[in-house]
């Protein structure tokens, strides 16, 4: 897999085949009813995936880890039987991708201050606006798109749609070139004039922002298992190269990352672990994905320092690895909000105290 990882991180994009694999593999499919010829899978099973996953290819993890939780799984809780039908079956076969298309060029982490307008007539909605950094949207069949009917309504205003792909009036602008995550589909979407059914609507007028949180706070979980992928990966690397060089000052920076690696797999695994039980799990979501995200970037870190030369050179594993590494505290919230929404849960709680 890792010649093949190199392969991916000279592209924009996961290649087709490994896609079809992906596919025959059923990866796509974990976590939607076998109705819909998914796979049944709990959320730690699909954090076991993700994590093997991103441990070889980060880009791959994270094409699955979009499909699954911010496409599939809102289309799963939220949707009509009628869309349940026209979309679970080919999004768990992997027939079509799926893709999430909150971020605009104004509103990235205030997701209150979405752009993209919608119109409501008689056939149905006429959606226009920009989405920015929408991962997997070029091979997407489908994406899931957040706007408002009047934005001086703020949250209130947000609705929620389901937009296939090559819909008139849908096209990507640009796709991103990035520091990691290089073969993960980045772009710039552009929507114009583009007409959806009435049965497009995801849930009802008004809970699109209810609807794109509950998604990102389940996603969380998700890309914190990716991160996790890529700490275990720099660590291995790590080991490796002090198993080639033991040289003393080595073996603390060994024993650090592998602490930190512990403590960030035992978040992720509690994160999961209360999804499931269906227990409240925005606090154990929000620190999983901080506690992976920082130790992907320390490990991957730590690991360019102990390689050094070698590890520094670009096409290296490990340099590899700290570029995708980097990505993690930008994406699903940025570290930032990580931390906003955990202040808010410990000072204010809903339930009351957690700790």
């Amino acid at each position: 897999m890792l010649p093949l990882a190199a392969e991916i991180d000279r592209s924009d994009r996961v290649p087709d085949r490994l896609v079809r694999r992906l596919a025959e593999e059923r990866f796509l499919g974990l976590g939607i009813p076998a109705q819909w010829d998914g796979v049944a899978a709990d959320s730690r099973s699909i954090s076991a995936v993700l994590e093997e996953l991103s441990r070889a290819s980060a880009a791959v993890a994270v094409l699955v880890a979009v499909h699954l939780s911010v496409c599939a799984a809102p289309i799963l809780t939220r949707g009509t039987e009628g869309q349940k039908a026209r979309y679970l079956g080919p999004l768990a076969r992997g027939e079509i991708i799926g893709a999430f298309g909150l971020t605009e060029p104004g509103a990235g982490s205030d997701t209150a201050r979405i752009a993209t307008r919608y119109r409501e007539g008689a056939e149905g909605f006429t959606l226009d606006g920009t989405k920015m950094f929408t991962s997997s949207a070029v091979s997407a069949g489908v994406i899931l798109v957040f706007a408002t009917r009047d934005p001086a309504l703020g949250h209130r205003g947000i609705t929620a749609f389901l937009v296939p792909a090559g819909s008139p009036g849908f096209s990507v602008a640009q796709r991103f070139d990035k520091l990691g995550l290089r073969g993960s589909e980045t772009t710039e979407l552009v929507l114009h004039d583009v007409r959806l059914p009435r049965d497009a609507r995801l849930g009802a007028e008004g809970e699109g922002l209810r609807i794109a949180l509950g998604a990102l706070t389940g996603g969380r979980v998700g890309i914190a298992s990716c991160a996790l992928g890529v700490a275990q990966a720099a660590f291995d690397e790590m080991r490796r190269a002090v198993a080639r060089d033991d040289a003393e000052w080595k073996r603390p920076i060994l024993a650090r990352a592998f602490a930190e690696l512990a403590a960030a797999r035992a978040l992720v695994e509690r994160a999961a672990e209360r999804k499931d039980a269906g227990e409240p799990f925005v606090t154990d979501a929000s620190v999983a994905k901080l506690a992976a995200s920082r130790a992907a970037v320390t490990i991957a870190t730590a690991g360019i320092d102990v390689g050094a030369p070698e590890s520094s050179r670009a096409g290296a594993t490990a340099e590899r690895l700290w570029r995708d590494a980097r990505v993690f505290p930008i994406v699903e919230g940025t570290t930032e909000i990580q931390e906003l929404i955990l202040a808010r849960e410990l000072l204010d709680p809903p339930d009351g105290p957690k700790l």
